[in-house]
């Protein structure tokens, strides 16, 4: 027999296809690959379930199982990305599907951008866990498949390409314990963590070897305990004093005089109360308050009475004819100072690449025109109303997303955590209560309580580990009051001290992984 025979041979009786991507080109297509790329774009829908609204947060555990299974199953690594694309482009559509009325035909076009991301996952799966699974590749696989998950979420996240939304770890928000790994690496590490998980579990179930199966489980059994072992062990953050918020939603009132007349209704009910602060939601006055003097006085008038400086949200065209939206901190004299949004909403508030872009405002509710972004973050010089300093990290609606934005207020000795929000566009949809859940994790990450003002729902306060402590949904109107255990300034978590190592980490995994596998790739060429 040659050696060319023997090759061929050898390749035939070892069952699965362990071809190449340089292969799979010169083979015809199966018949059937369009039906598992459906499944993997249906595939990718499932963990969405896990977020905010459906809540299924267990399901976020196994919910990657399926699409990982089918990257596994291809007949080539080229076509395992194929479907990682396709499993990225269903997730991307099913979480952000409200996303609809603001920009219309761009979300198929943005699912496939960012779908596109998740082709080096299903690489990744089919290179390392094709059968026949070893005990080595498990391994490899347990470390490197949540680390290209965590470096796609990255990747996706920064701010010129739309943010941090729809991160895997978000799935856990109403579990303080999980979140104990938040407060460690920021929510990548939870994300991490159920990334791990679901690869242990696909292992688990289809290596046709004790050993990587025992491996698998071993690891996924240590995934899941991690935070709540951390949250078991670590003290929770050290409190010193309390404050009481008072969180005002006026709902659904379209008129802008209207809404403004609501929130003062509001607001004037808290007299007698003992508030240090008020904050009204994102947008509560379209007036620009350095050149109205009635909305300022009537303002004024209402800090004076409850005795509570009054955060208020601006969006308002100002002086330079510019539109912008700002946090603006009102005591009885007047404006005390005002933080101006840095990070847009993409569509919502301006149109990337208008020239180009700009006729999805025709068919859908985007921005007429771009909104003016601010040029830092500074924390709110607020006090409480016995006249101590009560610095706050205001941050307006989208913002929210952003970890490092949150851990740059906590940095600078912010007490409280405001995020102002206005969420009316989507008052039906998952939205509301995927935005209020980012709030929990931002708490946990910093180690600083968190409160939402949204205009419409849902209001909401967490304390300093991320534990819900008042809510009012997107049925309900008035104000929501609540106290809030501070903590002690100059505290600071680890997530605070060491910032984005655990994404940095993935990226370097990623990299080198991909440089292994290529040149895996000609040695065997050669």
């Amino acid at each position: 027999m040659s050696r060319r025979t023997a090759t061929a041979t050898a390749a035939a009786s070892a069952g699965p296809d362990l071809s190449t991507p340089a292969d799979a080109a010169r083979e015809p297509h199966p018949p059937h690959r369009y039906r598992a790329r459906s499944g993997a774009l249906a595939a990718g829908a499932l963990p969405v379930l896990a977020f905010p609204a459906p809540g299924q947060a267990w399901l976020a555990w196994v919910g990657l199982v399926p699409g990982l299974l089918l990257m596994q199953r291809a007949p080539s690594g080229r076509e395992a990305a194929v479907r990682g694309w396709w499993f990225g482009a269903g997730f991307i559509l099913t979480a952000m599907y409200w996303l609809v009325p603001s920009i219309g035909p761009g979300l198929p076009v943005l699912a496939v951008l960012f779908g596109a991301l998740q082709a080096g996952l299903g690489y990744a799966v089919h290179r390392l866990l094709r059968p026949p699974l070893t005990t080595r590749r498990a391994l490899l696989a347990l470390l490197v498949v949540p680390a290209v998950w965590v470096t796609t979420e990255y990747a996706r996240s920064w701010h010129a390409l739309g943010g941090p939304w729809a991160l895997l770890g978000a799935t856990q928000w109403q579990h303080p314990a999980i979140l104990g790994l938040a407060s460690a690496g920021g929510i990548w590490l939870v994300s991490a963590a159920v990334a791990a998980v679901n690869t242990g579990v696909l292992i688990a179930l289809t290596a046709a070897h004790r050993r990587p199966r025992a491996v698998a489980a071993l690891a996924a059994v240590l995934a899941l305990a991690a935070g709540p072992l951390l949250f078991a062990l670590r003290p929770a953050p050290t409190t010193a004093g309390a404050v009481t918020v008072a969180l005002v939603q006026p709902g659904i009132v379209d008129d802008p005089q209207a809404r403004f007349e609501a929130s003062a209704r509001t607001t004037s009910a808290l007299v007698g109360q003992p508030v240090d602060l008020v904050v009204w939601g994102e947008s509560s006055t379209t007036a620009d308050l350095d050149r109205d003097p009635a909305a300022l006085d009537e303002l004024r008038r209402l800090a004076a009475t409850t005795g509570a400086e009054v955060l208020a949200g601006e969006d308002a065209r100002k002086a330079d004819g510019r539109i912008s939206k700002d946090a603006v901190l009102v005591s009885p004299e007047g404006v005390v100072d005002r933080y101006r949004k840095i990070r847009l909403v993409p569509f919502g508030e301006y149109i990337p690449l208008r020239p180009a872009l700009g006729w999805i405002a025709g068919v859908s509710r985007a921005a007429g025109e771009n909104r003016a972004p601010g040029t830092a973050f500074h924390l709110l010089p607020a006090t409480d109303r016995a006249g101590g300093p009560l610095p706050v990290g205001a941050l307006i609606c989208f913002e929210s997303a952003f970890p490092d934005m949150s851990r740059t207020a906590a940095r600078d000795g912010a007490r409280v955590l405001v995020y102002q929000s206005s969420t009316s566009t989507f008052q039906r949809t998952w939205a509301p209560e995927q935005h209020v859940s980012l709030a929990a994790i931002r708490a946990a990450e910093t180690g600083r309580p968190a409160v939402q003002a949204s205009l419409t729902g849902v209001s909401a306060a967490f304390d300093a580990q991320g534990r819900e402590l008042a809510r009012l949904g997107t049925d309900g109107t008035g104000a929501l009051t609540v106290r809030l255990p501070l903590t002690a300034p100059g505290t600071l978590t680890w997530y605070d001290r060491i910032g984005d190592v655990v994404p940095m980490g993935a990226l370097l995994v990623t990299a080198g992984a991909a440089v292994a596998g290529w040149r895996s790739r000609r040695a065997v060429g050669d």
